[in-house]
């Protein structure tokens, strides 16, 4: 059986805002358009496309597992419903400082779709707004890594830890980035 190359994607600051105090409830939800638009755009590229974010509102107690999951399922309904693909997305609970293999900027995540769904992590891209993303990415072995400046990308990529983390590519949205890896066929 073959493997498939991905297109991983963090969630907050990628394809919607990413919120200081976490998206709690849908009113908290709000897509950048050029982000839908060019999601529509790449439907029918070869690649799995997989969303991966942390969610830590969960394990510090501010939203139950259930309504981050609810929440997670009706932005990617958004997103298919706007013409978009999404074939699997992985959400990690765990806060800040416990370890666990899930949480970015542990590969967990990316590994686990690897396996689930039998891909080439060599040949596939992480895009994310925050240096983790890029970290969790390099870590799983992606091909590139891809800091955007929309959510935290801007001030992420100002710390000094941007310059110790190895090579990654920067764009100023999702829409930049994905005409880029995937040019408009003529």
């Amino acid at each position: 059986m073959s493997r498939h190359p991905a297109l991983f994607l963090d969630r907050d600051g990628v394809f919607i805002e990413n919120r200081a105090n976490y998206v709690r409830s849908w009113e908290d939800v709000e897509f950048f358009p050029q982000a839908l638009a060019a999601l529509a755009r790449i439907q029918e590229i070869p690649y799995k496309i997989i969303v991966v974010t942390n969610q830590s509102a969960v394990g510090r107690g501010i939203i139950s597992l259930e309504t981050a999951v609810a929440l997670n399922e009706r932005i990617l309904d958004v997103v298919r419903a706007g013409n978009g693909r999404i074939d699997a997305s992985y959400l990690c609970p765990a806060k800040p400082g416990t370890n666990d293999p899930c949480r970015k900027p542990r590969p967990g995540m990316l590994l686990q779709a690897a396996e689930e769904h039998n891909l080439d992590l060599a040949n596939s891209y992480m895009i994310g707004d925050a240096l983790t993303d890029i970290q969790a990415g390099q870590a799983a072995g992606v091909k590139q890594a891809i800091l955007l400046l929309t959510g935290r990308g801007k001030d992420q990529a100002k710390l000094p830890k941007a310059k110790e983390v190895p090579p990654f590519a920067i764009f100023a949205n999702l829409e930049t980035a994905l005409n880029h890896l995937f040019p408009l066929q003529a």
